[in-house]
């Protein structure tokens, strides 16, 4: 037996992990409705600790009664909402498909239209190009269409499936959640200082996260889709939630919808419902991410509009639609752990003074005064 204490401690950390990669490589199928029921675990653990001494002290049936309110008021609300708008979206494809047919088969139609619009006469020249690429869409939009359908049945199966480990998973968060917090702690090689930093940031970061996206994609979908509705577009829950998901992408969000939306009623000559999107989804829509979000969010989690941006986009390039919320979290832990970096080695790091300046003083100097 080797008895050098280093030689023990290197074999020591490569089988840690060598045997940690394995067994996350052999539950990585899991760890994404782990990491949900750690969300969800923290945001509803203050309703745990609330219920558990009027239940006399009875963790286990707090958490289940915390499951079940979660079942009711999120999971069953937002299974009726897929199904209508699965619906929704299938009526839409089958009547949006044969409008564009219409406007390849007979040119001339295409033609009618553009003639409603001031100005028409700039878009007479492009009228082919048009046609071009709205036979390009009809085939796109019909090959999504059935590769969706075809694999709807097991995206519902998964999906069912890691909801019920996510709620499973989450019961034992709940009820021992704090010991297991404290065992990962200790075998972090951090301070406590830095340990609770950290998990702050996470805990706030979430909250917000999750706080702000749902109420504002609420908000803006729910507005976009009523307007939808009151200019007569068909499927206005459809496209609400779409708007409603896409409402997390700083700067263009609700606009990827409406804005098209806009220019094909303009197309169709329908300037009233043009106003109406035009004033309810851009000036009133539009402006409740600025008016609304940092009141949710709060000063002491708030990132640059670029870390929420890239945060989101590649969270979702990465997690798919969970990274709307994943992508802001990492980008927060992201800027804590540089926070942390600097903190502990400051004395190492040099002081950054203003830029520009020495070599503006030197420049003024050089430069003799004018007679």
């Amino acid at each position: 037996m080797i008895k050098h204490p280093h030689v023990n401690k290197i074999i020591l950390l490569i089988m840690v992990t060598a045997i940690s990669a394995l067994f996350l490589t052999m539950i990585r199928q899991f760890l994404m409705a782990i990491f949900m029921a750690g969300l969800f675990s923290a945001m509803t653990i203050p309703t745990h600790r609330w219920l558990t001494p009027r239940l006399n002290n009875r963790e286990n049936l707090a958490s289940i009664l915390v499951i079940v309110a979660i079942v009711c008021l999120i999971l069953i609300p937002l299974a009726l909402l897929i199904g209508v708008v699965i619906s929704q979206a299938v009526h839409v494809s089958q009547s949006v498909t044969p409008w564009i047919e219409s406007f390849v088969e007979e040119p001339g139609a295409l033609s009618k239209y553009i003639s409603k619009i001031p100005h028409h006469e700039i878009f007479l020249p492009y009228r082919d190009m048009i046609l071009q690429k709205a036979g390009e869409v009809v085939g796109i939009v019909s090959n999504l269409i059935i590769n969706s359908l075809t694999s709807l049945t097991k995206i519902t199966i998964n999906a069912l499936f890691n909801i019920v480990i996510m709620l499973y998973v989450m019961f034992y968060f709940l009820s021992t959640g704090e010991i297991l917090l404290r065992k990962i702690l200790y075998y972090l090689p951090m301070s406590h200082e830095d340990e609770e930093r950290l998990l702050l940031r996470f805990t706030s970061i979430t909250g917000a996260t999750m706080k702000s996206t749902f109420i504002i994609g609420i908000l803006q979908g729910g507005i976009c889709g009523f307007a939808f509705f009151l200019a007569g577009i068909q499927g206005a829950v459809f496209w609400g939630t779409i708007m409603a998901i896409l409402s997390i992408i700083p700067a263009v969000g609700t606009a990827v919808v409406w804005v098209p939306a806009l220019i094909i009623l303009a197309i169709g000559g329908d300037f009233s419902g043009v106003i109406l999107l035009a004033v309810i989804c851009g000036a009133v829509a539009g402006n409740l991410d600025n008016l609304i979000r940092p009141r949710l969010v709060g000063k002491d989690t708030e990132m640059h509009d670029l870390f929420v941006l890239f945060g989101t986009l590649g969270g979702i390039a990465l997690f798919g639609v969970l990274g709307i919320i994943i992508g802001p979290i990492i980008s927060g832990l992201f800027i804590t752990i540089w926070e942390i970096y600097g903190d502990a080695f400051h004395e190492y790091l040099p002081e950054v003074g203003s830029l520009g300046t020495e070599q503006a003083k030197t420049t003024d100097e050089q430069v003799p005064p004018e007679e």
